[in-house]
Parts: C-alpha cells; sequence; structure tokens
C-alpha cells in the first residue's frame, strides 16, 4: 500500500510539472507584444526595449521558465505588471476568499448529494426517484451563470433574502461572510450536487447486482439495511473520485461564478489579469489552480486506496 502511494504521489509531482510548461508555454506564445499592451501604444520603442528588458524578455525562453519555476517553488510569484504589486501578497487574500466559498459549497452538496443518492438508491424506480433524476438532469443542463442569475432573480431582485453581489472584505465577521457568499455557494451546490447524486446512486446500483448482495436479499435483510450496510462501503470508491473532482471544481471553476457575483475570489483575479494583459498574473493563478486540481485528484486517488482491500492488499 506504501509504494501505491508514493507511487501517486510522484505521479502528482510529475503532473504538475507538465502543467506548469504547458502554462508557460500558453503564456508565452499569446499573440501581440505584452509590453506594447502594458505601456499603450504611445510607448516610445527606447521605453518598449527598456521594459522587455525589465521582463526578461531578452533571456533565452528555458532560462525564463526555469527562473519562474524556481521563484514559484520559494512562494515568488513574481510582480504584476499593471500596479507592480508583489503578486502572492494579492493572491493569497484571494485564494483563501475562493476556499472559504468552497468549502461553503462543498459542506452544503456533499451530504446533500450523497444522502439523496443513496435514498433514490433505496426507492429506485419509485417517484422520488424520477424526480431527483429529473431535477439532476436540469441542473446539469443549465450553464452555469444563467443559474447564477435566476438565483440573483429570485432570492436578490423579487425576495431580498440576499445581496446580488457578494461584497466580501478582509476584516468582515463570519457570519458577515456567509451571509454575502450564500447566493453563490448555492449557484455551485446546485452545479457540483447534481453529478455526485447521479454518481452515487449509479455506484450504489452498480453494486446491487452482485452475488453477497443478493445472498443479503435471500437472509431477508431489509432494502434499505443492504444498501447502507453493504453496498455502500463498496461502492466508497467512485464516490469519493467523483467527490473529489467536484471540489476540485468547486476551486478551479469558480471563474464564471465569482464573475457574476463580482466575487473577489481567485477566479476574478485571474479575469482581471487575462483583461490587462498581465502575464505574470495568468501564470500564478494558472499554477495555484493547477496545484488545488492536482492535491485534490491525488487525495482522493490516496483514499481510494485506503477504502479498497484489493488495492491495498495487492499481491
Amino acid at each position: 500500500m506504501a509504494k501505491l502511494i508514493v507511487n501517486r504521489l510522484l505521479l502528482g509531482i510529475l503532473t504538475l510539472f507538465a502543467v506548469s510548461v504547458l502554462i508557460f508555454i500558453c503564456t508565452q506564445i499569446l499573440p501581440g507584444d505584452v509590453a506594447s499592451a502594458v505601456l499603450g501604444q504611445g510607448a516610445t520603442p527606447e521605453a518598449l526595449v527598456v521594459f522587455r528588458r525589465e521582463l526578461g524578455l531578452d533571456v533565452p525562453a528555458h532560462l525564463r521558465y526555469w527562473n519562474w519555476l524556481v521563484g514559484a517553488l520559494h512562494g515568488d510569484l513574481g510582480v504584476a505588471l499593471t500596479n507592480k504589486r508583489v503578486i502572492i501578497d494579492d493572491l493569497l487574500p484571494r485564494l483563501r476568499n475562493t476556499l472559504f466559498l468552497a468549502g461553503y459549497a462543498a459542506l452544503i452538496a456533499i451530504p446533500l448529494s450523497v444522502g439523496l443518492g443513496v435514498l433514490s438508491a433505496i426507492n429506485e424506480g419509485k417517484w422520488s426517484d424520477r424526480l431527483a433524476n429529473v431535477v439532476t438532469l436540469v441542473a446539469i443542463s443549465l450553464p452555469e451563470f444563467f443559474i447564477a442569475y435566476l438565483l440573483i432573480i429570485f432570492f436578490a431582485v423579487n425576495v431580498h433574502w440576499f445581496p446580488s453581489l457578494s461584497m466580501v472584505s478582509g476584516g468582515m465577521g463570519f457570519s458577515e461572510r456567509v451571509f454575502q457568499t450564500t447566493l453563490p455557494a448555492l449557484t455551485l451546490t446546485l452545479l457540483v450536487a447534481a453529478h455526485m447524486l447521479r454518481m452515487t446512486r449509479s455506484s450504489v446500483l452498480s453494486v446491487m447486482s452482485t452475488p453477497y448482495i443478493e445472498m443479503a436479499f435471500l437472509k431477508g435483510a431489509p432494502r434499505r439495511r443492504v444498501i447502507v450496510r453493504h453496498a455502500l462501503p463498496n461502492a466508497a470508491a467512485p464516490i469519493i473520485t467523483v467527490i473529489a473532482l467536484n471540489m476540485a471544481y468547486l476551486v478551479v471553476g469558480v471563474v464564471v461564478i465569482e464573475a457574476v457575483f463580482v466575487y473577489p475570489g481567485l477566479g476574478q483575479y485571474m479575469v482581471d489579469g487575462v483583461s490587462k494583459r498581465d502575464v505574470p498574473v495568468i501564470q500564478a493563478c494558472g499554477l495555484t489552480f493547477a496545484t488545488v486540481f492536482v492535491l485534490l485528484n491525488t487525495l482522493a486517488d490516496i483514499l481510494v486506496i485506503l477504502v479498497n482491500p484489493r488495492l491495498r492488499h495487492q499481491r
């Protein structure tokens, strides 16, 4: 088991290295000149030359990548081109905001989706199961920004329960922060809960056809007890995987949601960097998103190994 865990960790590090190379290449091959985009059309040729030298564009690409990677490993993500601020000082508070929003949505989505998925499997073919299938299909089919605007229209415009914009600041209390982030958290919950509910239901039902489940039924055990005591533990591996993927989406896929609600998170920071052609900010945000995604997927692989006896005791 220890060897499998080490292999997963090494694979995660290798994946993160490959993603960092891809991020650097993609930001370097963007059309246009970064110096001209930042300084504007009125920049003189001498100013452009000086600015390119400041950015290190006169250095070969592989050396620029190596310097960026070493700096990132030491916590130095560079300086923003537009305001000359240290990126890590602006990135960390926004990352905390994004993680708070993702955690808030996960606390609602994970118990809700797993519980409803098990209930849907228990009541397979009944009206509650069919209703859950219809609702989840609708939630999956609608774009995330459309769900966000529907919630804004109902909860912010019509009934005035929550604000339409999530104005979060550093000195805000916990209860006020929860209140301000409720609408974006509900939007994310509707998006990820539908996937997790359907995966939980299908994983439990796929186990129901195995011989030991049939033996439990032959012994007279009720369907609810068979699912909770026997089917659910053996269906845990795919459920853990889909939960980890959706948790990664809660952090990485919040760009649109943060833009809709003007939430000061990492996604909004990346959108601002793209609009201003701030390459160091784009690289820092992309590397942070990739790190979170790889960490969560590696954690899911390790948890699957721990809950699956066949992986723990390989011969």
